[in-house]
């Protein structure tokens, strides 16, 4: 009897060494793990673009100077130096309304969630079970073979993967600048959406102006078309002259017709820019005509902090640089450790006691030793990904200071070009007031008159589109340059 309880201890001791060991080596892997760790893979530096000190188009004959304080703008709120109010009203509308916004918004959350994703694999993960199963057994013990036998069992596994060579912090880093790309892209989004609005907005209040003016020329032709058949009847004045009357009387109705179309239209794109179905939407005419702001560009140096399009591809590059570290932390083998403790017993009611007990600890190390070329194309595929955005990213900096010394060069033309076109409207309409009155003398005939408020109409007109496209341009550069210029620029973490 005392041999046996000897015997007992003997074997509970030798278990207890066992348990020891194995927590021994798992310690030990632990802190292997959290000392040798290392990140395969390039680190990231930006790439170098060539940036000029200077536009082309900013020249010192341009005299770009800031607008006029108009009050207090929020941060970013490029369209207030438009100064219309009601376009402000309709802009704090998009950010809610726009669809575009809101999918950007959503693609967003989604990189959010792919980001705690990434971050959760840091952590252990621990599961839980519960299971009955019976089967036929090979016969061992009481049991003989081939009787039935009932299994019951609860256990709780945790495994770890530690972090040898950094492709779980990989994975994380590139998820990370997936998330700024996100952010960028939204804020992106946002800056299109606006600036589609506010051209939409800019271009309908022209077309108002044009509308106005048309309305006025048709009461001026109305007024020209009856002078010109009292002329013809008191025997003053030939058929042709009310015939040419009333041809410019009648095309130019038409053309306010058209100009009727293209205002509803632009009031629709405005309503789906809003959300909103056109059919519940209108906007009201308003006589006064916004005024292209004068607009400093800023250094060249700062649309790549500026615009989200640039940030946007400049962070993708770094979650493609990152991803070839995740494929070439394939070649290296993997750590994982594993635990389970739990209970098994042929009956529920005596399953949670100690006799039942089972557990196991230990580490893994796997590596594959060959896998048909799969790791070595997985890099391979990933350095190419990373050239593309490479190449996206500088291509993106070209077209960014492309649109910037197009809407300059635009700018600056149309200011003189506008000049020019204030003395042809001038030339135009003196041209028509003489015309009038040597018509009344009866030295020329209508066609004399007809012809030059054709011309004056065209003139005014033309004045009218070159304003509208100086308000294009101004929108156009905002947009180039990032939105507002009075914003400072400050560096993102992490670019460089």
């Amino acid at each position: 009897m005392k041999r046996q309880g000897h015997e007992e201890t003997k074997e509970g001791n030798t278990m207890r060494a066992r348990q020891l060991r194995t927590w021994r080596s798992a310690w030990m892997v632990l802190a292997l793990a959290g000392l040798g760790g290392c990140a395969v893979g390039p680190e990231y530096v930006r790439p170098a673009v060539d940036v000029p000190a200077a536009y082309k188009e900013a020249s010192a004959e341009a005299s770009w100077q800031p607008a006029a304080a108009q009050g207090e703008r929020a941060a970013g709120a490029w369209w207030t130096h438009f100064g219309d109010a009601r376009l402000d009203e309709l802009i704090e509308q998009v950010a809610v309304n726009n669809q575009n916004v809101q999918a950007a918004a959503a693609s967003y959350r989604q990189a959010l969630a792919s980001l705690e994703t990434s971050r959760a694999a840091r952590w252990p993960s621990v599961d839980a079970a519960l299971a009955s199963s019976r089967g036929v057994a090979a016969g061992s013990g009481n049991v003989p073979a081939g009787a039935a036998r009932s299994t019951k069992s609860v256990a709780l596994t945790a495994s770890w993967e530690a972090d040898l060579w950094g492709r779980i912090g990989r994975n994380v880093e590139s998820a990370e600048a997936l998330a700024a790309a996100g952010a960028a892209d939204l804020q992106g989004a946002l800056l299109s959406a606006r600036a589609l609005l506010v051209q939409n907005y800019l271009q309908l209040r022209i077309v108002d102006a044009q509308r106005r003016l048309y309305e006025r020329s048709v009461a001026e032709y109305r007024r020209a078309l009856e002078i010109t058949r009292n002329r013809y009847e008191a025997g003053v004045a030939g058929r042709s002259d009310v015939v040419q009357a009333e041809a410019q009387l009648r095309t130019t109705e038409a053309q306010s017709l058209e100009l009727t179309l293209q205002r509803a239209r632009l009031e629709h794109a405005i309503a789906a820019l809003l959300g909103k179905p056109p059919a519940g939407f209108s906007l009201a005419e308003e006589t006064a005509l916004p005024q292209p702001p004068m607009i400093p560009p800023g250094l060249p140096s700062q649309l790549l902090e500026r615009r989200p399009d640039i940030a946007a591809a400049e962070r993708r590059m770094a979650a493609a640089n990152a991803r070839i570290g995740v494929a070439q932390a394939a070649y290296f083998p993997a750590l994982t450790i594993a635990g389970t403790l739990g209970y098994q017993n042929d009956r529920f009611a005596q399953l949670l006691t100690a006799p039942h007990r089972f557990w196991s600890l230990g580490p893994t190390l796997a590596l594959a030793l060959f896998d048909g070329g799969v790791r070595s194309a997985a890099t391979a595929g990933a350095l190419a990904a990373y050239d593309r955005q490479v190449a996206e990213y500088r291509q993106s900096v070209l077209e960014a200071f492309r649109e910037v010394e197009d809407a300059l060069v635009t700018l600056r033309l149309l200011a003189k070009e506008a000049e020019v076109q204030q003395q042809a409207l001038a030339a135009a309409q003196e041209l028509v007031r003489l015309g009038n009155n040597q018509y009344l003398a009866g030295t020329v005939s209508y066609l004399h008159v007809a012809t030059a408020q054709t011309a004056a109409l065209a003139a005014e007109r033309s004045s009218l589109e070159i304003h509208e496209r100086r308000l294009q341009a101004g929108v156009a550069l905002l947009k180039a340059i990032g939105g507002d210029w009075q914003i400072p620029v400050v560096a993102r973490a992490g670019a460089d």
